[in-house]
């Protein structure tokens, strides 16, 4: 019963899990001073990392039934979307921290780490949820 809504908690089960870390790191953490806070950055994103990983998670069960696909492949072209989002919000808001040359320079660890953790992570979630 409801595969979707698993797919969506099993999703969000590790960016959840994940955020309070990246909060305490940057509240410990002591930047050199820049012209705005860290947080009014940050914050928006970390909201909405969990929901775009359940949605992606709900969309990979949708093209699951239909056409085979490595999950870790397709968690990893999360970052497509992710990415360009992430760097627009923040030109957006006048408040940049991750430069051009930075992004391109971050893009091939954050495609590992997505891969890795779908692969290994999500993967075993919507297995022990029954939709794997």
């Amino acid at each position: 019963m409801h595969p979707f809504l698993r797919a969506y908690l099993a999703g969000i089960a590790l960016p959840t899990m994940v955020i309070p870390l990246v909060i305490a790191g940057l509240a410990l953490h002591h930047p050199a001073p820049r012209p705005f806070h860290m947080e009014e950055v940050i914050i928006f994103p970390i909201g909405l990392a969990p929901n775009a990983w359940g949605l992606w998670n709900m969309l990979y069960l949708s093209v699951r039934r239909h056409r085979e696909l490595p999950i870790g492949a397709f968690g990893a072209a999360l970052v497509l979307f992710i990415a360009p989002a992430a760097f627009a919000l923040q030109v957006a808001l006048d408040k940049v921290v991750w430069t051009l040359p930075l992004v391109a320079a971050g893009l091939p660890l954050t495609f590992l780490l997505y891969y890795l953790a779908w692969k290994h992570v999500v993967a075993r979630l919507n297995g022990l949820l029954g939709i794997g």
